[in-house]
């Protein structure tokens, strides 16, 4: 005898509650964002790693920037005082705020939602740790460094080219402003490369671990940060240009400018700004421009063509002592129409007051006393940048 057929239930009403609907946004809140750089830490060993060579204290306060899903968070709640989770993304907020509810580590957790690069300051904290989304490397590694009391250490994971940026030195490849300043302000070691096998989803690069301990105390250089990378910033913006070239750029002239006139005005120091006329002002820009050598990327250190186009001066000078009657009429309608060319120029439409001409001297007179002049920014070391510095602030020109 066939079994009766079971009768079926009505269906529910689709709600909140729904099964299917549940399954969805679970697939949502896992669905990666890679605009936020989420590439989430699935090997617990790493993990494990990244937390122990931070060396925690129980007394320790931790930054974790981009917990992501709370992996590394958790082992950080295990061995510190407090962990604070910055996290742009909501959603993974509420994860990692979830995987510790109820439990004894939710006390020791805080989560801000926001950028941590717009955020006034990276909160106090004893170490500072993360799973560093890429695009936000840079910047992370100068908003720390720039803090009045870094963290004592800092574990950070980066991707491999910009990892060996942070421990190059003068005359490597990728010898940077990053380099400079890292390795001024702190001690940067690796800590084990990272395939991308060990995220989901896979990144398209290969990451390494690093360890910065930032110089703190008397240990830390007496100078402005701000300065210092002020310095650098011009010095790095075309890495294989000449710091003569670099401080050529009209751009950098007129910050020097305004940087000198206000500390002019600090110091009570009177300052002339007459406009001066455009023959003398062309024939400063002339003096200052003549070192604007090419930037192919090539790192060969060649210095032969820095600039100095020598075709045609040797002939100008013969011409100069030549009497117009012996010379043949080519040239003649040849120097007439290079006469007329001249006094056809347009006068600048940016007059220069005689406190641009003592700028663009000052600044001269410090890359020729220095002796680095001629020197490429990825050609120098930390004392060179130094005795630079020192060179400008005695001249008056700041970079802050």
């Amino acid at each position: 005898m066939p079994k009766a057929a079971k009768q079926k239930r009505a269906a529910a009403s689709s709600g909140p509650y729904d099964r299917k609907a549940s399954k969805a946004a679970a697939a949502n809140i896992f669905r990666f964002d890679k605009d936020y750089g989420q590439h989430i830490l699935k090997n617990p060993g790493i993990s494990d790693a990244i937390v122990e060579k931070a060396f925690l204290k129980p007394t320790d306060v931790v930054v974790e920037v981009g917990p992501g899903t709370g992996n590394i968070t958790v082992r950080a709640l295990e061995k510190a005082k407090k962990v604070i989770a910055i996290e742009l993304d909501p959603r993974m907020g509420a994860e990692v705020t979830k995987r510790v509810q109820g439990g004894p580590l939710a006390k020791k957790l805080e989560v801000i939602l926001g950028d941590v690069i717009k955020m006034p300051q990276i909160p106090p904290c004893d170490a500072l740790i993360s799973n560093t989304p890429y695009q936000i490397s840079s910047p992370l590694i100068f908003k720390m460094l720039s803090m009045p009391n870094p963290p004592r250490v800092a574990v950070l994971m980066f991707q491999r080219e910009f990892a060996k940026r942070l421990v190059a030195r003068p005359g490597d490849a990728l010898y940077s402003r990053l380099s400079v300043n890292v390795n001024f302000w702190a001690t940067c070691k690796h800590i084990m490369k990272v395939g991308k096998a060990n995220f989901k989803p896979p990144p398209k690069v290969e990451s390494d671990v690093v360890r910065i301990e930032p110089l703190l105390g008397s240990a830390r250089p007496n100078i402005a940060f701000e300065e210092f990378d002020g310095l650098l910033r011009i010095a790095f913006n075309r890495k294989n240009k000449t710091l003569r070239a670099a401080f050529s750029i009209k751009e950098v002239l007129a910050l020097c400018e305004r940087n000198y006139k206000i500390y002019c005005s600090l110091n009570n120091i009177p300052i002339d700004e007459s406009i001066v006329d455009s023959a003398t002002a062309t024939a400063t820009d002339d003096g200052m421009d003549v070192d604007m050598d090419d930037d192919d990327g090539k790192d060969d250190g060649d210095d032969c063509d820095d600039g100095e186009d020598g075709e045609g001066e040797a002939g100008n000078e013969m011409d100069e002592g030549e009497d117009d009657d012996d010379m043949p009429t080519f040239f003649k309608e040849m120097k007439d129409a290079e006469a007329a060319k001249e006094a056809a120029k347009t006068p600048s439409k940016n007059p220069k007051s005689k406190v641009a001409l003592v700028v663009r001297a000052k600044v001269d007179k410090v890359l020729t006393t220095t002796g680095l002049g001629d020197r490429r920014a990825r050609q120098c070391d930390q004392n060179d940048f130094l005795k630079l510095l020192l060179a400008f602030h005695e001249e008056g020109i700041h970079f802050s």
